[in-house]
């Protein structure tokens, strides 16, 4: 198995390549905008000859989503995605995926279902979904047991950057549980949604705990904003 990060340009998140004998996924698309790039950059990756078994998408928002209906389309297969994003997906919903901020539309695509605990097998090992919601009410994480890493998807931006909760359906205590939930993870690699890969179990942890002190003096302010977001 072999996990590959494929880095975001300009609003784009990082997509992530898993590939395997027994299939290839990728984790996140971008928004729109660079989707014919991303599709170059997969064919140099997997080649013409194989195909991806799935798109998983970590969250509705626009610059994870946006791409989707053209990937799902040009590899002939299906989007997996939380059934609480679902709705927002399949009728291109430009409020709560975000891709208003980004004066675009939101191509519509329709999704299949992912849950808490679900496994996709690659060939030497699988991945599993992680529920982390927070960002919103649909976000997750997809993490690799064997090699200790975890996709964060938008409960980590990066590394020097919390997530926000003031976005459509977000909840700052559920997110304060994600983190805690990620923590529980001990994860040795961590890709965030922006910027470069975390490795090494003592830096992700003590990036974690600053992560953690963030949310839970935000918690016990009632919510209120910090004076500067980090």
């Amino acid at each position: 198995m072999r996990i590959i990060s494929l880095p975001g340009i300009h609003h784009d998140v990082n997509a992530t390549l898993i590939c395997g004998e027994q299939g290839n996924y990728i984790v996140d698309v971008g928004t729109s905008w660079y989707q014919l790039l991303l599709q170059e950059r997969l064919r140099g990756k997997i080649g013409d000859e194989s195909n991806l078994e799935g798109i998983i998408l970590t969250c509705r928002r626009y610059n994870h989503s946006g791409a989707a209906a053209y990937m799902k389309e040009e590899f002939a297969t299906r989007v997996y995605a939380h059934p609480n994003a679902a709705q927002a997906l399949s009728t291109g919903d430009f409020f709560t995926t975000w891709a208003n901020r980004y004066d675009s539309d939101m191509p519509a695509v329709e999704t299949e279902p992912i849950i808490e605990g679900q496994r996709f097998e690659v060939g030497d090992g699988g991945i599993e979904i992680i529920e982390l919601p927070g960002h919103c009410n649909d976000s997750i994480g997809v993490w690799q047991a064997e090699k200790g890493v975890l996709i964060a998807g938008p409960t980590l931006p990066k590394g020097d950057c919390p997530a926000r909760w003031d976005q459509p359906t977000g909840c700052l205590p559920d997110l304060l549980g994600s983190i805690e939930r990620i923590i529980q993870l001990q994860p040795d690699t961590l890709i965030p949604a922006h910027g470069d890969s975390i490795r090494g179990g003592e830096a992700i942890a003590e990036m974690l705990e600053r992560h953690h002190t963030f949310f839970t003096e935000r918690v016990k302010s009632e919510g209120e904003f910090p004076t500067k977001w980090p």
